[in-house]
């Protein structure tokens, strides 16, 4: 089933501009994607299907900084369910389904915790666990890409920070065949076969857009994810869907067994055989299902 896509810029509450990707007609009930990092409002052609099929629209938008976003320097985690409040406001928006991905699941979380009101139930994928999780040992089976600039970030943020830079020249150019080799590092196997054709293109094509205005963004997201969130996982009451692939070489296996472990209505779905993209090209129905069960 086709579903027609509109782009809308919303204001927050602060006058900052958010741009939206909204894929169908939004009414009382919506799903919202929260994207990986770096990230971009736009929306796998795939999920959009799935949605419409199911009579839902589905929003994606472009966090601080990214694409057509204003920078927010210095934003937590949690800032992030301000935004989704507003845009669920403007939108019409009374009851909805997140789910967020890599980088976005630490803000779907935030969701989760602080909009019990509107956000029914959350959906995480291949999310990092936060920065100095008692008992986790956050770089193991990490890629040496992720390690070496989280590392360098942790001992010398000013180099970090210009490192950032020279990253940020590189990806904005990549192609979609070039991605396997840019993250030679971090590509399991299983994940190397599915980062192909039209998955491929998405990817390239929300980097491209998503880092268009420059790294800001992208900084200021990877900063959030190392500070403290703004909130304690043990406070979520809402369902939540942990998703997590063992062959995961972007956040390791164990950031999602210590979600699992952490929060308290937590139903985990970790899978010995998925990566962490494979997840999104082959789990999205069911997590779609799963969401709209509870809304």
């Amino acid at each position: 089933m086709a579903s027609e896509v509109q782009t809308q810029m919303i204001t927050a509450a602060d006058g900052r501009e958010l741009c939206v990707e909204i894929a169908g007609a939004p009414s009382e009930r919506a799903l919202i994607v929260l994207a990986g990092t770096p990230n971009s409002r736009h929306l796998f052609a795939p999920w959009i299907g799935d949605a419409a099929a199911r009579g839902v629209a589905l929003i994606g938008y472009d966090r601080p900084g990214y694409g057509r976003s204003t920078p927010q320097p210095d934003h937590s985690v949690a800032d992030a369910a301000a935004d989704v409040r507003t845009i669920a406001e403007q939108l019409g928006i009374e009851r909805l389904g997140i789910w967020g991905y890599s980088g976005g699941g630490p803000y779907a979380l935030a969701c989760a915790a602080l909009l019990p009101e509107l956000v029914a139930a959350a959906a995480v994928v291949g999310s990092p666990a936060p920065w100095r999780a008692p008992g986790l040992d956050y770089f193991d089976g990490m890629g040496a890409d992720n390690v070496e600039e989280l590392q360098l970030y942790l001992s010398d943020p000013q180099a970090a920070r210009r490192k950032a830079r020279k990253i940020w020249e590189d990806e904005i150019t990549v192609t979609p065949e070039q991605l396997t080799e840019a993250w030679q590092t971090l590509l399991s196997p299983v994940d190397a076969a599915v980062l192909t054709g039209d998955f491929a293109r998405y990817v390239a094509d929300c980097i491209h857009d998503g880092l268009a205005p420059g790294e800001q963004g992208w900084w200021d997201d990877g900063v959030a994810h190392m500070a403290p969130w703004g909130f304690e996982l043990g406070a979520i009451e809402l369902p939540v869907q942990v998703w997590h692939g063992r062959h995961d070489r972007f956040v390791p296996f164990q950031h999602g067994q210590y979600l699992t472990d952490q929060i308290p209505t937590a139903e985990p779905y970790l899978s010995d055989t998925d990566g962490h993209l494979t997840l999104l090209v082959e789990r999205y129905a069911e997590i779609h299902a799963w969401l709209l069960a509870h809304l």
